[in-house]
């Protein structure tokens, strides 16, 4: 778990800021500060892993903030100006986010922070649980759409786009523009195995084997040749 501070002196980007950091569940918001002042007595007392900050601010600036700190925690920057990115870079950001900040780009940058704090303290992989990733965002109708992982039976490619089939709607599948590779990497590969160049299967969902083709209740997909390893990782067992 990763402990935070938002900064920012705008009411309401402050308040979508602890929005975003609600919705990951590696993170714990300490405190939200409306200028950098107020930030320090939070550093004097607690121990804060990562910062969400603005830079434009008045009377200290997000960027002289991170310069007067002796001891830095990560920093991740959030503004509406990108003329300071390299001057961000050159006092070691974790990322630069430019607003308005669409949700999927926040969880990316959360996740280069989560790295770079396994990396440094490899001793707390042991004593803090992984992150689970139970959900998705996909782009649909311009819009980002929240995917529940659990609820997702299979995934079937078409051309341009995919149709992700759920087990709360099995008439009505979400239908994001995005190929299979995408919505591959977005997935978590212990829930869910390709057995075809159009369709992925959850594991979960699976009911039954044969040597060509996998079950989802009733619905037989097809296992193609370049995915024939799929079975024994979906079985556990060879042959």
């Amino acid at each position: 778990m990763l402990q935070c501070i938002a900064i920012d002196d705008e009411p309401l980007a402050l308040e979508l800021l602890e929005d975003n950091i609600s919705k990951v569940p590696y993170l714990k918001l300490v405190a939200s500060c409306n200028n950098p002042i107020e930030a320090m007595k939070i550093l004097a007392d607690n121990k804060i892993d990562l910062i969400f900050l603005d830079i434009q601010m008045p009377g200290l600036t997000g960027l002289q903030f991170i310069r007067s700190l002796a001891k830095k925690p990560m920093f991740i920057l959030i503004t509406a100006y990108e003329k300071y990115a390299l001057d961000g870079f050159n006092l070691d950001v974790v990322d630069y986010l430019v607003k308005p900040v669409a949700l999927d780009r926040f969880i990316q940058a959360c996740g280069k922070a989560l790295e770079l704090f396994d990396l440094k303290n490899p001793q707390s992989n042991n004593s803090l649980p992984s992150p689970i990733q139970e959900y998705i965002f996909v782009n649909v109708d311009y819009s980002l759409l929240k995917v529940v992982l659990a609820d997702i039976l299979y995934i079937e490619g078409l051309k341009d786009y995919i149709k992700i089939h759920l087990k709360s709607s099995p008439n009505k599948p979400i239908i994001p523009r995005m190929g299979m590779k995408a919505i591959e990497d977005e997935i978590p590969a212990t829930q869910f195995v390709r057995v075809h160049k159009s369709y992925i299967v959850s594991r979960d969902h699976v009911t039954a084997v044969r040597k060509n083709s996998v079950f989802i209740g009733p619905l037989e997909i097809p296992v193609s040749d370049n995915y024939r390893d799929a079975i024994a990782g979906i079985t556990g067992k060879q042959g």
